[in-house]
């Protein structure tokens, strides 16, 4: 039976005029599940945001793919789910290959500096970034969308292969094979060599990157060698016309005058090396392509500002 709207002094103590107390009641039920709701899911959110960072290499894709799970959670029916860690797994690896099939159609657009109104844990972006290894990075970006979700759940997180195939949409034996081919690939790579390799790289790109911050000539000009070329296409000069610089005065001048972008740029994996790139607003618009000797000297830049070849790139952000 319906119990009718009383109006009086209960319910005006309560400021709400008209309001039914067990309208109240629900609303008060509603707001305690929310916050059981919400505590759960604290629990397990370092866990779905190393699952996604894994799975999507970038931590702002990862910390978005980690929201929407939140929101899919609350708006989820879960009274019969048994296993709130496996179900919110299976969540975000979902949404997480949603992303990952979508930077196939369009590479430009996933490489967002920041979430609004988020701030950024770079210690813990750190931490995250070593335990998954640069150069394990680098070749989870040469697998496609499924390999990498088949070996990373599987591999990485021991998902079982019936649950990992439900993410997938296919068959079992299908999904062994997907991660076993993800899985040679890997092994394929002589990763202490190409660990050393991508942290010699990252070393040079972090320098060239502050020094042409702080418009340092005198530090560029220690970083490149003597001999140094630098070739920009005609999108990425101001005039509209492609450019080449030759020597380490001439080449360091250039660098200072684009100070003001290189504030806003920030390292990331291109194609598997590290390289510099400048997305404002989270669209990508130039990379510069670092090429250094044993020395640690910079020998060539590449500038590319070219839509049609950026969109054929493979892009991760580092984290600072």
């Amino acid at each position: 039976m319906d119990i009718p709207a009383r109006e009086g002094p209960a319910c005006h103590e309560l400021g709400e005029p008209g309001v039914s107390v067990v309208t109240l009641a629900t609303k008060e039920h509603d707001m305690a599940d929310r916050d059981v709701l919400a505590s759960a899911f604290e629990e397990h959110r370092d866990h779905l945001r190393a699952v996604a960072y894994r799975l999507l290499g970038s931590m702002t894709d990862a910390d978005d793919a980690v929201q929407d799970t939140w929101l899919r959670l609350t708006g989820a029916d879960t009274s019969e789910v048994e296993n709130l860690r496996a179900w919110l797994t299976t969540v975000v690896a979902r949404v997480s290959l949603n992303v990952l099939r979508s930077r196939r159609h369009r590479p430009e657009e996933p490489v967002s500096d920041s979430l609004p109104g988020q701030a950024a844990d770079p210690e813990a972006e750190a931490m995250l970034a070593d335990s998954v290894g640069l150069a394990l990075l680098v070749v989870l970006d040469t697998l496609t969308p499924a390999e990498r979700l088949a070996f990373v759940l599987h591999d990485l997180f021991a998902m079982p292969f019936t649950d990992v195939a439900g993410v997938l949409g296919r068959s079992t034996d299908a999904t062994r094979q997907l991660a076993s081919r993800a899985r040679r690939r890997v092994r394929g790579v002589p990763s202490p060599d190409r660990a050393a390799d991508v942290a010699r790289q990252r070393e040079v790109a972090t320098a060239f990157l502050a020094a042409s911050r702080a418009g340092d000539f005198t530090a560029l000009v220690a970083l490149l060698d003597a001999d140094v070329i630098l070739t920009a296409d005609a999108f990425a000069v101001p005039s509209g016309r492609a450019a080449t610089l030759t020597g380490a005065a001439v080449v360091g001048k250039g660098a200072i005058a684009s100070s003001t972008r290189a504030g806003q740029s920030q390292l990331a994996l291109v194609d598997g090396a590290v390289a510099v790139v400048f997305a404002p607003a989270g669209r990508l618009q130039v990379v510069l392509r670092l090429t250094a000797n044993d020395a640690g000297k910079i020998t060539a830049i590449d500038v590319i500002g070219d839509p049609d070849r950026l969109r054929d790139l493979q892009v991760a952000l580092l984290p600072d």
